[in-house]
């Protein structure tokens, strides 16, 4: 049996003829593409400013590092997350916190956050939230701007899953954060093959995000200390990271973007599918709120252990062998070896726990065919111990 992968890309023949023709031109690495997937990126996602670099974990990094991240600082984050929404605090000698989740949704409780905000000493109240959009559903952001207010904190959403969600009626990220990140992994919504975005409205934060991305260095006269002697000028005005993106990877960025709704309403029909197909089976499949829209990154359930006698492990091992790429989406970052050295223990962040223990992640993606869809359910179906959904 021909195995389904649990996500893969989606590449057309005008992606490849963008990307050849960069190979062709005078550019490969610092060129025009940039700056026109840039435009491109934020203008649909009603944002003014963006920043691409050469993936998602450096744009959270040099994010926190513009919103004031440093020494001293806290930054509180979702444990149901890939570690680099933890790790880029640490990066910036920061603190890291998190905020355990809302079991519906899976990501951060709003409820949680105003709890552990009224508990905490003024002294280590967060600098900069950040919330996660899990597989692609937009987190609470307008409650949380509410407390951002009220706490004074920035949040840095973390759109990675999330490119083409809406959330009150607008592009994720673009009403209540002070900046979101996007990621363009092979597995995301839109691919540039590896490759990341801070978006922003604030002109002064992009300004900044554009200093650290290419070491610090500028050849604007109008923040340079000297007169520039010449042409050839630059000075390095801040300590910045080599975290520059290609034209090669924003040409394809930039051809895939045109297709952002069709490769999200896609994956949007999937899931729709796979809402019926699962409903009889004993499992809690992904939540809807009528006031946002998903990307649909992934399709994650959680075996519903009070209707059936089968253990994640198992299904998850059944499924692996019969060729079906399921996967797991997240062990929660405290609880990883390097975490528990920071003090962090199981029992910390209980609905983030309980949601990995019941987890795994299906096959969904936007070339998907009905039949790999019946395979899973099928498959999936034989491993709770169930008779077989028809289609």
């Amino acid at each position: 049996m021909p195995f389904i992968p649990y996500s893969r890309q989606n590449i057309d023949d005008d992606d490849i003829e963008a990307v050849v023709k960069v190979l062709r031109s005078d550019f490969l690495t610092q060129g025009p593409a940039i700056e026109a997937f840039e435009k491109a990126f934020v203008a649909r996602h009603n944002m003014a400013h963006g920043v691409a670099v050469c993936n998602a974990t450096a744009a959270l990094h040099i994010a926190c590092l513009a919103l004031g991240a440093g020494p001293g600082a806290w930054i509180w984050t979702s444990p149901n997350s890939f570690a680099a929404s933890a790790n880029c605090a640490l990066y910036c000698g920061a603190k890291v916190d998190f905020v355990d989740v809302d079991p519906a949704t899976r990501n951060m409780s709003v409820a949680a956050l105003r709890d552990k905000l009224a508990k905490t000493p003024k002294e280590k109240l967060p600098k900069i939230l950040i919330p996660v959009d899990f597989s692609g559903l937009p987190c609470d952001a307008r409650e949380m701007r509410d407390l951002a207010g009220q706490y004074g904190f920035k949040i840095l959403e973390d759109a990675s899953h999330a490119a083409g969600a809406v959330y009150d009626g607008q592009p994720v990220g673009s009403l209540y954060a002070d900046a979101a990140v996007f990621s363009f992994h092979a597995v995301k919504i839109i691919t540039a093959g590896e490759g990341g975005l801070v978006a922003t409205n604030d002109a002064a934060l992009a300004q900044k995000l554009r200093l650290l991305r290419a070491h610090g260095i500028t050849r604007d006269a109008g923040l340079m200390k000297n007169e520039p002697p010449g042409a050839w000028y630059y000075e390095q005005i801040a300590l910045g990271f080599n975290y520059r993106i290609t034209d090669i990877q924003a040409a394809l960025g930039l051809s895939q973007l045109r297709r952002i709704d069709q490769l999200r309403q896609a994956r949007e029909k999937r899931a729709v599918r796979y809402d019926k197909l699962l409903a009889p089976l004993p499992l809690i499949l992904p939540p809807r709120q009528t006031d946002r829209l998903s990307s649909w990154h992934l399709y994650a359930v959680e075996i519903n252990e009070m209707r059936t006698a089968a253990t994640r492990a198992g299904v998850f091992g059944a499924l692996r062998a019969a060729q079906i790429g399921v996967n797991v989406h997240y062990i929660p970052i405290h609880l990883q070896p390097y975490y528990a050295r920071l003090g962090f223990k199981r029992g910390d962040f209980p609905y983030a726990e309980r949601y990995y223990d019941r987890a795994i992640s299906l096959p969904l993606f936007p070339a998907m065919t009905d039949a790999q869809q019946d395979t899973v359910v099928a498959a999936l179906a034989d491993a709770l111990g169930v008779a077989r959904t028809a289609a």
